[in-house]
């Protein structure tokens, strides 16, 4: 993983990298409510559009979704690709 702000690699023990991934679960969790028409629809498809690149919901959802697939099967520590 890099940081936004230098491009600096960075490791996450196993406890932050569960935190991270519970936290992307949530988010993922709520879009999918969202997409399906639930509760907050129309808030989480406004603020999907105002954050970032103006990216519809869907594409949010799917780099969600992403993101919780990088988290599981990250490399373990030290090793290179």
């Amino acid at each position: 993983m890099t940081t936004a702000d230098n491009g600096q690699s960075i490791v996450l023990t196993g406890e932050e990298a569960a935190f991270v991934r519970q936290a992307l679960a949530a988010c993922s969790r709520l879009l999918s409510l969202a997409i399906l028409g639930g509760p907050g629809r129309e808030a989480l498809a406004e603020a999907a559009m105002q954050a970032d690149d103006s990216r519809p919901l869907g594409k949010v959802h799917y780099d969600v979704s992403l993101a919780i697939d990088y988290v599981d099967f990250a490399r373990p520590a030290g090793s290179t690709r």
